[in-house]
């Protein structure tokens, strides 16, 4: 069997605040593999964003280790993982995150110019033809509804080619019809890139359309199950 794309093991989090520490999460062992689709699900205040951001590095565990795409995260510096991030993970918040002063075209192109892409702007065109905004290129965040805004963040995490996708709760902000075609391109995008995705979602139909779900309550894991074992 091949080994996992992230792996975690007895990885805990824990931050200080002047009422002393607080435990977010605790003693969460998993592994996820190359393809899967994953539903990250939990009650506000579970850890499952905190959960996400320690698989993608922008978290340290406080304690146990994760491993991504075959390194201990806990051991990498801070350029080392931000180059991890750059070209293997692509992550998609709630918020978009564009920035505010540049076109979609050039939120997309930007962070390829910034890895050396010689191609950079030829892969952000074709990836905002796929989320199907070919027609707002060249129009500024400020110019876009929400939707769009997030379609052009899509484009943005799927340029780089990712092996991972990273998704925290990514139609919090929209409305129903919006977040719906947000889901299905996510899960476009996964096929179309073969990666593989992890899904922040308190929807549990949405977290339904993915290959497992794991259910986190009081920061650690309190159920891991396939679709197949899902009630109907």
């Amino acid at each position: 069997m091949t080994s996992p794309l992230l792996s975690l093991r007895n990885a805990a989090l824990s931050l200080r605040s002047n009422a002393g520490d607080v435990n977010i999460l605790r003693d969460i062992s998993l592994d996820v593999h190359a393809g899967e689709t994953i539903g990250l699900t939990g009650p506000s205040g579970s850890g499952k964003s905190s959960l996400l951001m320690l698989m993608g590095g922008l978290e340290r565990a406080t304690s146990g280790t994760v491993t991504a795409l075959g390194q201990d995260l806990g051991q990498m510096g801070e350029d080392a993982l931000a180059r991890l991030r750059r070209d293997n993970i692509g992550v998609v918040f709630q918020a978009f995150h564009l920035i505010p002063t540049l076109t979609a075209l050039e939120n997309v192109a930007t962070p390829l110019e910034l890895a050396g892409a010689a191609d950079a702007q030829s892969r952000a065109e074709a990836e905002l033809q796929a989320v199907g905004l070919a027609h707002r290129m060249h129009h500024y965040p400020a110019q876009m509804s929400g939707g769009e805004q997030q379609r052009v963040a899509l484009a943005r995490a799927a340029a780089p080619r990712p092996r991972l996708i990273l998704a925290d709760e990514p139609t919090g902000n929209l409305d129903a019809a919006n977040g719906a075609a947000i889901v299905d391109l996510l899960f476009e995008l996964h096929d179309r890139h073969d990666a593989t995705l992890v899904l922040v979602t308190h929807d549990m139909a949405l977290a339904a359309r993915c290959d497992r779900v794991l259910h986190l309550s009081d920061g650690a894991l309190a159920d891991d199950r396939a679709r197949a074992d899902l009630p109907a």
